[in-house]
């Protein structure tokens, strides 16, 4: 079977100008005329294309891909082969280009922008992009991790500042309520754990009562969020978790 220099253009995407420039300079002869004198092309003619367009595809001049397809000595599987590592070498090269794009945008969203200087200012030795894969990987489709990624965008060294100061005032009161013997589900600490959930709604996303709830249980549950509380006062993680549960069934039962 044969084909016209029409269908094999629409075959490969390529232009008919672009076949018979192919033609003129001897690349890609057609094996066949028409009675007409029109180009027909055999199914070897399209494998030899298709080896054409590879390596047109991965930056060869043409007359290099001549040279690369009328070697004597080459066999297809060979061309097959070298054109499958160069491929997957390109491959591997724009994955990492991707992937360096993606670090940037990343860290454009969740670094704010922030000298290493002024990171250490604003959050200690917390590294806020840590934990951000692993984030992104748990919350990347909720539209919590968006919401949070829209706001956190646009924040400044002093709204982190802000912020950070908002969170270690209330973590300083938490401390103080359980030091003066107050029960987790006592109105006092329910209160702090509505307020907890208030600075999460205005500083980074909505924040329903049942996810409060998920996340005071990831409080205990996760060793990292645990030993931030644990660090402020023993105990502490369990006790916001409890008082955030409390609060919540309050609010359920108004």
């Amino acid at each position: 079977m044969s084909y016209s220099v029409g269908q094999v253009a629409d075959f490969a995407g390529v232009t008919v100008r672009t076949l018979h420039h192919y033609d003129e300079i001897g690349l890609l002869v057609p094996s066949g005329r028409s009675h007409a004198g029109h180009r027909r092309y055999e199914d070897a003619d399209l494998d030899r294309l298709q080896q054409i367009l590879f390596y047109r595809e991965l930056g060869f001049s043409l007359d290099e891909v001549a040279a690369l397809l009328d070697d004597p000595d080459a066999d297809p599987m060979a061309h097959l082969r070298r054109q499958h590592e160069l491929l997957q070498g390109r491959i591997d090269r724009l994955q990492q280009m991707a992937a360096a794009v993606e670090h940037a945008m990343e860290a454009r969203k969740m670094g704010i922008n922030l000298t290493p200087e002024e990171k250490f200012e604003v959050f200690g030795d917390f590294d806020p992009d840590q934990y951000k894969d692993e984030v992104q990987e748990r919350w990347g489709d909720t539209d919590a991790y968006r919401q949070s990624q829209q706001r956190t965008a646009k924040y400044t060294k002093e709204d982190w500042l802000r912020i950070q100061a908002a969170a270690d005032d209330l973590n300083r009161r938490i401390a103080e309520l359980m030091a003066s013997g107050a029960a987790a589900d006592s109105e006092a600490a329910m209160d702090l754990a509505e307020e907890h959930r208030q600075q999460i709604a205005q500083f980074y996303y909505d924040c329903s009562y049942e996810m409060h709830s998920c996340l005071g249980e990831m409080y205990v549950a996760d060793e990292r969020f645990t030993a931030t509380y644990e660090a402020i006062r023993p105990g502490m993680a369990t006790y916001l978790k409890d008082a955030i549960t409390a609060n919540a069934a309050r609010h359920s039962a108004a």
